[in-house]
């Protein structure tokens, strides 16, 4: 028998309180417990969920960003084929590392430099060789940042985009996909990630959506919320107007009479309830997931319905090109929510467990592919933010788990490499057409303003008005590295 049964038995009230919340779920409302999760963190009750304090939904010094669409590339883009171009791999191709100036490089996490490990083949020759550069690259804008040229695109939006090429994180396998997101190595106890920490600190700007949403494939860990509690994991959408999430519809066809007599007895019961068990009102009282439910069934599947897009909007994003439509589809559904104040919009892409970005072979070919799917739309989002005068209010954030090493793998493939890569960051009051930080020649290592992925995570909160170093909760110890440090260089 389940704690709940059990519980249920002993105390009359509690088994009406879970009667009340069963029917709400058989009443076909699969956004009832989004309801009430998200309406019992933003008032501070039910600690058995929220397990600490909540920042009164509101920012704690002005912020300059209201929401955030982070983009997260699955697998490990290349960040010498992508924002941080190396011609010495042309230079030193077919070399191995120790026969080029880089064989004792800077290991940024332990602040030293260190031999880099070169191992003998069957052969007795030194591999890896260096991998020359796969594509070409060029200066885009005023800036004159170089961007590669699968990336066309974006590099047209460049000075509108402060590129860190400095990144750095500890796992070398694509557990590194949770480090990114929670700044904890896999193999530590879960912890919450980044997006569970903006919905921790700040409230909703729309009672009738979601205030955190995730679209696209995910593995490893597929909450967010952790000792937070499920109140603040993300809700899975999916961009079908038909059937946007899960559970979402009647589990038998009731027509919307029907369902509003629903919603009538329950809000009957807990009137009756509040009269009876004064103890039980405040609870009640901040529930409504009834009420709210209803209003998600119908604003979701809104916000996701483009036919009163005008069409060059839709073309922008590339939805009149099959390669360019998925990925644009999500992008235009990420504006439209963050135009309805959606805080924290996460959209995954690269599907299979590692991420489709894990080029160990064809790197030219599948880079190619894959570049060419984000390309068009993620410049999309940025110029049609911009236009509307939204990009100052959102922050746009482009990532990967970690890039890809300068020597190769196989004939024509590039391995994990953590120790040097490239993210970008645009709005959302951070500056454009600005890198910070540096790889070596031939990014192997972060040699200038090395960043561990939670200094990424503390800029984004700065921006959004929230100090890292205020969210905590007792009995969760976190360590100053999860805090991270603000990139005051970009802001």
């Amino acid at each position: 028998m389940n704690p709940a049964s059990i519980h249920a038995m002993t105390d009359p009230e509690f088994a009406r309180s879970l009667a009340r919340r069963q029917f709400l779920q058989r009443a076909g409302l699969g956004f009832g417990g989004l309801a009430l999760g998200a309406m019992l963190a933003r008032d501070g009750f039910g600690a058995e969920t929220t397990a600490g304090r909540i920042l009164n939904g509101r920012p704690e010094f002005a912020p300059k960003a209201k929401s955030v669409i982070w983009l997260f590339m699955r697998g490990g883009v290349s960040h010498m084929e992508s924002f941080d171009p190396k011609p010495a791999l042309n230079r030193y191709a077919g070399k191995s590392i120790a026969e080029t100036p880089y064989a004792d490089v800077l290991d940024p996490a332990r602040r030293k430099k260190v031999r880099v490990v070169v191992v003998n083949d069957a052969n007795g020759q030194q591999r890896p060789d260096i991998y020359p550069l796969q594509i070409g690259y060029r200066p885009y804008g005023q800036s004159g940042i170089e961007v590669s040229d699968w990336f066309p695109h974006i590099g047209s939006c460049i000075d509108d985009i402060a590129v860190i090429r400095s990144m750095w994180t500890t796992d070398d396998n694509h557990g590194a996909q949770v480090q990114f997101h929670s700044g904890r190595h896999m193999l530590d106890p879960r912890s919450p990630t980044i997006g569970a920490w903006v919905n921790y600190g700040l409230g909703t700007l729309n009672e009738n959506l979601p205030q955190f949403i995730s679209m696209g494939p995910r593995f490893f860990d597929t909450r967010d919320g952790h000792y937070l509690g499920p109140a603040y994991d993300a809700v899975k959408l999916k961009v079908d107007p038909a059937n946007p999430l899960d559970y979402a519809k009647p589990e038998g066809r009731l027509s919307d009479e029907e369902q509003r007599l629903g919603f009538s007895l329950v809000n009957r019961l807990n009137r009756l309830t509040a009269a009876r068990y004064p103890g039980d009102a405040a609870l009640e009282a901040r529930i409504k997931s009834y009420e709210l439910a209803y209003r998600m069934q119908t604003a979701v599947p809104d916000t996701i319905r483009f036919d009163t897009e005008p069409e060059g909007i839709r073309n922008l994003y590339g939805l009149d090109q099959k390669e360019t439509r998925p990925f644009g589809e999500q992008l235009l559904a990420a504006r439209r929510f963050v135009e309805r104040g959606v805080r924290f919009i996460q959209i995954m892409h690269g599907d299979g467990a590692a991420g489709a970005w894990d080029q160990h072979s064809k790197l030219k070919e599948k880079h190619a592919e894959l570049s060419m799917q984000v390309d068009r739309p993620i410049a999309g989002l940025l110029k049609d933010l911009k236009q509307r005068g939204l990009l100052d209010q959102t922050l746009v954030v482009f990532g990967t788990e970690f890039g890809r090493t300068p020597g190769s793998q196989g004939a024509d493939g590039r391995d994990h490499h953590p120790y040097g890569f490239s993210v970008w960051m645009a709005g959302g009051g951070v500056k454009g057409g600005i890198v910070h930080g540096a790889t070596d020649e031939l990014g192997f290592h972060a040699v200038e303003s090395p960043h561990y992925i939670t200094d990424l995570h503390a800029t984004l909160l700065h921006q959004m008005g929230l100090h890292a170093h205020h969210l905590e909760v007792p009995g969760h110890k976190r360590l100053e590295r999860d805090f991270g440090e603000v990139i005051r260089e970009i802001v």
